[in-house]
């Protein structure tokens, strides 16, 4: 961050289990143009044009750190019933949640490129869980920090 502006002014607090990093800088929504007064959900939130080539290039990126702001992964159970009685499954899936529409096709643009499969579990609520897709994302999802 002090490269990027120029300046000494980032500072940083270790505490446990993180360390708090902040820094002043009137520019930081030139380079943020997302952020803004108000709900996400409520204003529109698109790329930059100079920001298009950077996500184009590293989707893998932006969908970890979705994923560690507004997802997770976990073991869906489900419960099937046979003849011979009842089994139960557990298998590892990925959860995408947020408000806004334009975040979600930010979200699932980025899973496009990589052909990564998903599904809208819901309205708010994507879902990736199919075995390979979701073993491509262990690769670089990782745990949330």
């Amino acid at each position: 961050m002090a490269i990027v502006q120029g300046t000494a002014s980032t500072g940083f607090t270790v505490q446990e289990g993180c360390v708090v990093v902040s820094t002043y800088w009137k520019h930081w929504a030139c380079l943020f143009p997302q952020h803004g007064p108000g709900r996400k959900h409520e204003r529109r939130i698109e790329l930059e044009t100079w920001q298009e080539p950077i996500v184009t290039a590293h989707p893998k990126a932006l969908i970890r750190g979705l994923i560690h702001s507004d997802g997770n992964r976990h073991l869906n159970p489900i419960t099937r019933h046979f003849e011979s009685g009842t089994k139960h499954y557990r298998y590892p899936r990925y959860m995408f949640k947020n408000a806004s529409n334009d975040i979600l096709a930010l979200f699932t643009d980025a899973l496009d490129l990589l052909r990564i499969g998903w599904t809208n579990s819901s309205p708010r609520v994507i879902s990736i869980a199919r075995r390979d897709d979701v073993a491509l994302l262990d690769t670089f999802v990782g745990p949330k920090s």
